[in-house]
């Protein structure tokens, strides 16, 4: 649904991206990476705000750039906006569904359902200079939503949420990437990230870094052994028959009561299938269990460490 080939953009001598090549399907996709990575140049190129400088972008088969065949197809939710203070939430959200096209009962019907949707029918009605930040939000996505698009673009769209609306969103976009809609978000909150989705986009220094599963990715990074975390009343015992495993590189004891262990291995899924039968056969007791490598801060610090 997005396609960049070879996609450069520069401003003078400062790169934007460099050599971006990429497609984007259906369903959530995360867009990551450290300030002056990329991620608002690229995401103004999907949007049509940008041309590259070189290569190829398109959007649903279009070059997005100035497109109103691909924008009436698209959503977008900026990170900061200049919002129209005297107007509603109600009156915002249904101008800008008007200007994308409906009419009638079916746009007063439309507005009703997002508005719904992002939990703001109690406020839709007073104006936006009133509202707070995490209000904002909503209503943000409220408009991003409203003509049903195909494809949704949001920058940051969590920002200014309490945790509540976090959730609330965050299950409301996965929603939307259920219905094979193809929605790219860009956080830098990377907890909240991997609760959205396991697919990501990591920009650094203006070029893509890595594309794909995170797990995928993370077992792909062999330079970094994995590191699995217990916690046992049988420490001691647990560590020697772990170290029999060949699988594992090395054993650690964490505390001095030899009830946190620590294990290296270079082949987790070994791992993973040899410590069930391990542990029942010698009748051990695992409490904890837990591997801090195995998420997206771990592929996010392996990966944009080793290319700073």
């Amino acid at each position: 649904m997005i396609l960049l080939e070879r996609a450069s953009r520069w401003y003078g001598q400062i790169i934007g991206i460099n050599d971006v090549s990429c497609q984007i399907g259906a369903g959530v996709t995360a867009l990551l990476g450290p300030n002056g990575a990329g991620k608002s140049t690229l995401m103004k190129l999907i949007t049509g705000q940008l041309r590259p400088t070189t290569g190829r972008v398109q959007v649903l088969g279009r070059n997005p750039f100035a497109n109103p065949h691909v924008f009436r197809r698209m959503g977008y939710c900026p990170e900061h906006e200049n919002s129209y203070e005297d107007l509603t939430g109600r009156e915002f959200v249904t101008m800008l569904a008007a200007m994308a096209g409906l009419t009638g009962s079916l746009l007063h019907a439309r507005v009703r359902e997002v508005i719904e949707a992002v939990g703001m029918t109690a406020s839709a009605d007073r104006k936006i200079g009133g509202y707070s930040k995490g209000m904002r939000q909503r209503i943000k996505i409220a408009q991003g939503i409203v003509h049903d698009p195909e494809v949704l673009i949001l920058d940051e769209p969590l920002n200014g949420l309490d945790p509540v609306g976090r959730r609330e969103m965050t299950e409301l976009l996965q929603r939307l990437g259920q219905q094979g809609k193809c929605v790219v978000v860009s956080s830098h909150i990377l907890y909240e990230v991997e609760q959205m989705t396991q697919n990501i986009l990591l920009m650094h220094r203006g070029r893509l870094l890595a594309q794909g599963n995170i797990y995928t990715i993370r077992a792909l990074i062999d330079r970094h052994p994995h590191r699995i975390q217990l916690a046992t009343p049988d420490g001691r015992a647990l560590a020697r028959r772990l170290l029999d495993l060949p699988c594992v590189l090395s054993v650690r004891l964490n505390d001095a009561g030899a009830s946190e262990i620590e294990i290296e291995t270079r082949d987790p899924e070994s791992f993973y299938a040899q410590l069930p039968a391990l542990v029942l056969q010698e009748g051990f007791v695992i409490s904890r269990f837990e591997s801090p490598d195995n998420n997206l801060e771990a592929v996010f610090r392996y990966l944009v460490g080793e290319k700073a």
